[in-house]
């Protein structure tokens, strides 16, 4: 028999059949058979595969694309040369072509291009330029850059400026250095290359790429 004053609800797991007071009835805890079908719920392996699946080929993909590949850089020779004397020495200009392809799904853009020109083991031409050159997921671009040289030595002087020798050639080797930036880091490409250039006069027709002699 309830105490007096109390307040009672029907206990929901007697069936109907006796009660519990009010203020426990938030406290009770709900027994559900082990064979239950709300314990075994339809698919879950199957959903749990797909879950699995989707997060592998996502991460597939994305490795997949975002792995970095080589950025090439291959010189193309000269484009054009322009030749001046002065007194002692001679003012050699020169405009070369470079190949650029980039094998990445993502752009990247060519930021900084500094060149060394030697002749002799001497340095006869430095420039250093800041560029801002996109070249797409796949692509090639071509790049124009003109280098002037000053050449003093003087053997080189009576070759190029002697008009009973029939070869007026120089030897240039050419040293250069590309930054590339890409998904937030930047890539530096050197490469270099060896040309022969006609020091006796103007010539704007494009000059073939030259090994370096043996």
């Amino acid at each position: 028999m309830g105490t007096a004053g109390a307040s009672f609800v029907t206990c929901p797991t007697c069936q109907g059949s006796g009660e519990i007071p009010r203020e426990l009835e938030k406290q009770l805890v709900a027994l559900i058979p082990y064979g239950d079908q709300r314990l075994k719920p339809r698919h879950t392996k199957l959903f749990v595969f797909l879950a699995v699946l989707t997060c592998l080929v996502t991460s597939s993909l994305i490795i997949f694309f975002l792995f970095p590949r080589p950025i090439s850089v291959q010189p193309a020779g000269l484009n054009s040369s322009t030749v001046a004397f002065d007194v002692t020495d001679i003012n050699l200009n020169i405009t070369n072509i470079l190949n650029i392809s980039n094998s990445n799904y993502y752009p990247i853009t060519v930021t900084q291009l500094t060149i060394e020109v030697l002749h002799l083991s001497l340095v006869v031409g430095q420039v250093s330029n800041s560029l801002l050159l996109h070249i797409g997921p796949l692509a090639s671009e071509q790049m124009f850059y003109a280098v002037a040289n000053k050449i003093g030595d003087e053997n080189t002087y009576k070759i190029c400026s002697w008009m009973k020798i029939k070869v007026h050639h120089v030897l240039l080797h050419i040293q250069g250095t590309l930054t590339c930036s890409c998904l937030s880091h930047s890539e530096q490409l050197v490469f270099q290359s060896y040309e022969y250039v006609d020091c006796r006069g103007n010539a704007s027709v494009p000059h073939l790429l030259v090994p370096h002699p043996t």
